[in-house]
């Protein structure tokens, strides 16, 4: 049985239960098991390489002991056994000594984590679908590499859970122009699922790895923080599949909620590639974590100002923001000073409509920056539709040879139908709006944002005066009629 029929036989096995309502839970619940399953089967693998190996996971709390076996536990038996043993212990797991980074790993994917689901008998189900994939071999891991992008690609329908779901072809491109070197350290502040990360470890293990003393530093050299429970358990689960052995810097925690004084120079790396959460508002209080003049609510604006100061002097940066980024006023003005002022904005590639459907319609914009030189000008580069395109969807998603023309202009930059730069200097004058349209392209686009208030205003004016008119016209008319 191929691993994506797999894995839809183990959902409509999970629709039966009771105990798992929609999506979201689903994932969540077989995700949990995948991550057990595949940290047992990497721990088989290392207890081959090296000698001594030591689980963090008590013996009859490994899946090789509890699981493994198709006429195990089932029933009530097994739900007793999950919920009542598993889960406790894994979620008060503790360290044997300050090494055993791999206790605090395993503690964090269970601290959040659920069991849905109420029968026993299904969830054996599940569990022997499961041990039906060999995560050590190779053609397995790389197949599953595509289903677990599918099982991404869910959540978008999965209510918010949308949000951590970045397309495939868009982190590529994104890691791609930014080229992470081996020994870089590579953060991603806001790293959902890891989607970025895992484009990292491929690209740098593809273009740098040689050894396996290249292979430790890169395994030491990937960062990423992720809020939510459920995109945290997905993230590390991620980077195991992705041959980091022991994803210890993948941290649940909120980059936000510590104040921006306390991130210091053993804080601060080399590349950081992210989309961080946009239209988001922070709770109360996090906004206090910066500088006043930087002080605001809305998530993306945070990050942004967080990225800044977590780069190392010449460090660069990759980032998703919206359109409504580029052309915001007061708060967000002095934040785009500020990167202009301390960053070199050398690119900002404007997406078109429909890259992130369903989850949002908003337009979005990839910025690349490099900290330390200000910025003297900003290219732009307007990407298309493919040919006979109108709009993305899940069967027609954007793919990574569409950015072909993109690659080929980046070191030999021309203006053309598509690129075109603008001087600093014009961003000063209009308030660091950053949101300029394409001056080959007859569509007018966005407009200046003031400049459409001010339309905006005259039309009601305009549609106020022909009310009156008509007003004034029924009451004369009344009026001779009586």
């Amino acid at each position: 049985m191929s691993i994506s029929t797999t894995i839809k036989t183990i959902q409509d096995i999970m629709r039966q239960d009771v105990g798992v309502d929609g999506d979201a839970q689903r994932i969540g619940q077989l995700v949990w098991l995948l991550f057990l399953k595949i940290f047992d089967d990497q721990e088989q693998e290392a207890e081959l390489l090296h000698d001594g190996y030591q689980s963090p996971i008590p013996k009859r709390f490994r899946w090789r002991k509890w699981a493994a076996d198709e006429e195990g536990m089932t029933g009530d038996e097994l739900l007793e056994f999950v919920n009542n043993k598993l889960f406790p212990a894994l979620k008060g797991l503790q360290p044997r000594s300050g090494e055993d980074k791999a206790a605090l790993v395993v503690r964090s994917v269970f601290e959040d984590a659920y069991q849905y689901m109420k029968s026993g008998t299904l969830l054996r189900q599940v569990i022997n679908k499961i041990n039906a994939v060999d995560f050590n071999r190779q053609d397995d891991r790389h197949l599953f590499g595509d289903i677990y992008e599918k099982i991404l690609r869910d959540l978008q329908s999965a209510g918010n859970a949308g949000e951590y779901y970045t397309p495939r072809a868009v982190t590529r491109f994104m890691v791609d122009r930014l080229d992470p070197r081996l020994g870089e350290r590579v953060l991603d502040p806001a790293c959902g699922t890891g989607g970025f990360l895992a484009s990292a470890i491929d690209q740098i293990r593809e273009r740098y790895v040689k050894t396996p003393e290249d292979e430790a530093r890169l395994q030491a050299s990937i960062f990423g923080v992720e809020k939510k429970q459920l995109p945290h358990l997905m993230c590390v689960t991620n980077m195991l599949l992705h041959g980091i052995q022991m994803p210890i810097n993948m941290r649940h925690d909120n980059t936000l909620a510590r104040p921006l004084r306390d991130y210091g120079p053993a804080d601060r790396v080399e590349v950081i590639v992210t989309n961080p959460p946009f239209g988001g508002i922070e709770e109360n209080g996090t906004e206090k974590n910066f500088p006043f003049n930087f002080q605001t609510k809305e998530t993306a604006d945070l990050f942004l100002v967080l990225i800044m100061h977590l780069l190392v002097p010449g460090g660069r940066a990759a980032v998703v923001l919206p359109d409504g980024t580029l052309f915001g006023e007061g708060v967000k003005s002095r934040i785009k000073e500020k990167l202009l002022t301390e960053c070199n904005l050398h690119t900002i590639v404007r997406l078109p409509n429909g890259v992130f459907n369903p989850y949002t319609g908003i337009k979005t914009n990839l910025l690349f920056f490099s900290k330390g030189t200000p910025t003297r000008e900003t290219w732009y580069y307007e990407h298309p539709y493919p040919a006979g395109y109108k709009s993305y969807s899940k069967t027609k998603p954007m793919r990574f040879e569409e950015f072909t023309p993109e690659q080929a202009w980046w070191d030999h930059r021309e203006e053309n139908e598509r690129a075109w730069r603008v001087p600093v200097e014009t961003f000063r004058k209009n308030g660091f709006n950053l949101d300029i349209r394409n001056p080959h392209n007859s569509d007018p686009g966005h407009g200046d944002p003031e400049e459409l208030l001010r339309a905006y205003h005259q039309r009601l004016a305009q549609v106020q005066e022909v009310r009156d008119q008509l007003r004034a016209a029924l009451a004369e008319a009344l009026e001779r009629g009586t």
